[in-house]
């Protein structure tokens, strides 16, 4: 068969067992247990350790700016790493090993400035894991079993999450262990809860690593090349398709926005809030990236990898462009919540501002009981959307999931008690589910196998980007407009996930 592609001959990529599929996702499992210790509890300490309301969103500005850096560096090293244990493996190990240190540390931090660098160590750690098993999926499994593939990695994400969240709660009490400590200091309660997190972490990763293989490039290549024949397209995606002119003209642009917002702010609104800064300096220096970039293409040094991860960044295939508009305003209502449940739910529906009373440690902790819910939840409802979008498919079940989702958040103004939060808690986790399951399966059947990685986290910038926008944004609407209200944070996230979810009838689902 001569289809003018020169290279070894083609192969269907074999379909694996539910068992195996198990074995490649476990390590989501440990992964989640940082994240959700991360959510539920970053917030509690750093509100013990001093920092005003308005001012948390700013210090969990660090995790999402962290995620920008790794996650697509990550991928492209990940995309062209083969050794003895693997190429996606290496990195589970890595960040495995660095998160793990890290959950150790966190709750032991003694001032506010160390518990927020701890936070961007954490992240990037957790990082540095997890991108490489989205590509993983897209890597070992055919396009019929992606679905599954996710969503397994959404059941191990929502167990994970719901023991981890609930572990304060628990040590309290069940074990008795103390959930509240001299001032300035963390409970043991989530001391402990972040040193099992530890361990978990590491053992489900290196529980993957030893269980599962991966395909060489010459094997990835040859089943890219198979599906391309099926599908009657090309797999090139070598092509270079930026121009000096062009990341020049773009390049002035987002540098003019940079200075021309940072100087209103700072002249004329005579602003103080460090996140709008963020917004403003990161898109400065978005500019500045973009001429560096035109410099090296005029020096014709395309091969460089910031100039490779900035082309691939701009010829996003279609389906991906449209699934990062859904991103954005799905991840900006996620980042609302995580940041502001455990103030809102302890001052709106507590009635308690105090983070040394005994009364806000108890909604704190709730809120940890909350989080695994929505999370135990979408353990569930992971196996249900793959059910349900072969039924339909997986636009319609992303659409309503988010719109369920986006009402369910927006509940939590008019809830006054806090065992009602809980049915409100299942709409949020069917959207979760749907969040972590239907955009990736969506996404990885558009992806060349080659780019797998550096696509998965040129895709995670719509993750972090809004991210950094909630942070940024989020804090100085609640302090200068809300009054310190942290529930009206919430509202503003579940309208955004309602737009998200309207926005998911515009995407492509060609597989």
């Amino acid at each position: 068969m001569n289809l003018g592609i020169n290279l070894v001959k083609t192969m269907e990529k074999p379909q694996l067992s539910f068992w195996q599929i198990w074995n490649m996702s476990f390590g989501f499992l440990g992964i989640q247990f940082g994240f959700a210790l991360q959510n539920a509890n970053v917030s509690r300490i750093f509100e013990t350790l001093g920092a005003e309301i308005d001012k948390i969103p700013l210090l969990w500005i660090a995790a999402p700016v962290t995620g920008l850096i790794v996650q697509p560096i990550v991928g492209y090293m990940s995309d062209r790493t083969w050794n003895w244990l693997g190429r996606r493996r290496p990195f589970f190990l890595l960040g495995a090993i660095l998160a793990s240190i890290s959950l150790l540390i966190m709750p032991n931090s003694p001032y506010l400035w160390f518990a927020a660098g701890m936070l961007w160590i954490l992240d990037a750690s957790i990082n540095i894991s997890m991108e490489p098993f989205r590509a993983y999926v897209g890597d070992m499994l055919p396009s019929k079993q992606r679905t599954i593939g996710f969503s397994m990695q959404s059941f191990f994400i929502g167990t994970g999450a719901v023991i981890a969240s609930s572990l304060p709660y628990v040590m309290t009490n069940w074990l008795g262990i103390a959930n509240t400590a001299p001032e300035g200091e963390i409970p043991n309660s989530v001391k402990y809860s972040f040193y099992i997190g530890g361990a978990v972490f590491f053992l489900a990763v290196m529980w993957t690593i030893i269980s599962s293989k991966e395909y060489s490039p010459k094997e990835l290549m040859s089943f890219s090349e198979h599906e391309s024949i099926q599908k009657n397209r090309r797999t090139d995606s070598n092509s270079f398709l930026l121009s000096y002119e062009k990341l020049k003209t773009m390049g002035m642009f987002w540098l003019i926005i940079g200075l021309i917002g940072s100087t209103l702010l700072h002249y004329v609104f005579k602003l103080d809030d460090f996140g709008l800064y963020v917004l403003f300096v990161g898109s400065l220096l978005f500019g500045l990236l973009q001429l560096l970039v035109s410099f090296l293409i005029k020096k014709n040094r395309t091969k460089s990898a910031l100039v490779e991860i900035t082309n691939d960044l701009y010829s996003m295939p279609k389906a991906m462009k449209q699934l990062a508009i859904v991103q954005f305003f799905s991840w900006f209502a996620l980042f609302a919540m995580w940041i502001y449940t455990t103030p809102a739910v302890t001052h709106h529906i507590f009635g308690a501002t105090d983070p040394q009373s005994e009364l806000y440690n108890q909604g704190a902790n709730w809120v940890g009981v909350l989080m695994a819910v929505y999370n135990g939840f979408a353990a569930i409802m992971a196996f249900v959307l793959v059910w349900l979008a072969k039924k339909t498919n997986r636009k319609t079940v992303h659409m309503i999931s988010l719109i369920i989702g986006g009402i369910s958040l927006i509940s939590f103004y008019f809830i006054k008690n806090p065992q009602m939060l809980l049915i409100s808690e299942l709409g949020i986790g069917l959207a979760w589910a749907s969040i972590l399951a239907m955009p990736y399966a969506i996404l990885a059947g558009s992806l060349p196998a080659q780019k797998m990685g550096v696509y998965m986290g040129i895709f995670n910038f719509f993750i972090v980007i809004p991210q950094i926008t909630a942070a940024a944004i989020l804090g100085f609407l609640v302090k200068t407009i809300f009054g310190g209200e942290a529930i009206y944070a919430l509202i503003i996230g579940g309208a955004s996930m309602i737009l998200a979810g309207l926005l998911v009838l515009l995407v492509d689902d060609d597989d």
